[in-house]
C-alpha cells in the first residue's frame, strides 16, 4: 500500500502528472527528476554537514551530548520525511 502525502488521491496524482507532461513535455521529465534528486541530495549533504559541525563544536566545548543526541534525532526524522516524500517520486520514475 502506497501512502501519498497530503491525502492526495490517485486520480489527482494522475491529473498532476498529466499537467507536468503538458508543461515540460515527455522528454524533459527525466531532467526535472534529476534536478529534484540533485536538490534533495544537496539538502541531505547540508544536514550532514550541520550535524558534523554541531558534533565537533560539542566535543570541543565538552558540553552535554544530550543536546547533540536531540539534534541528531531531529535531523534523522527530517531525513525520513524527505525519504518518504521522495520515495513515491522514485517509484514512479
Amino acid at each position: 500500500m502506497i501512502l501519498y502525502p497530503f491525502f492526495i488521491s490517485s486520480t489527482e496524482i494522475l491529473f498532476i502528472l498529466f499537467i507536468v507532461v503538458m508543461i515540460f513535455g515527455a522528454d524533459k521529465i527525466p531532467d526535472v527528476a534529476k534536478g529534484l534528486a540533485k536538490g534533495i541530495r544537496s539538502v541531505k549533504n547540508a544536514t550532514n554537514e550541520i550535524k558534523n559541525e554541531v558534533n565537533r563544536s560539542v566535543e570541543k566545548q565538552g558540553l552535554d551530548t544530550g543536546i547533540s543526541d536531540d539534534i541528531n534525532e531531529e535531523i534523522k526524522s527530517v531525513k525520513d520525511e524527505i525519504d518518504n516524500l521522495t520515495g513515491s517520486v522514485r517509484r514512479k520514475l
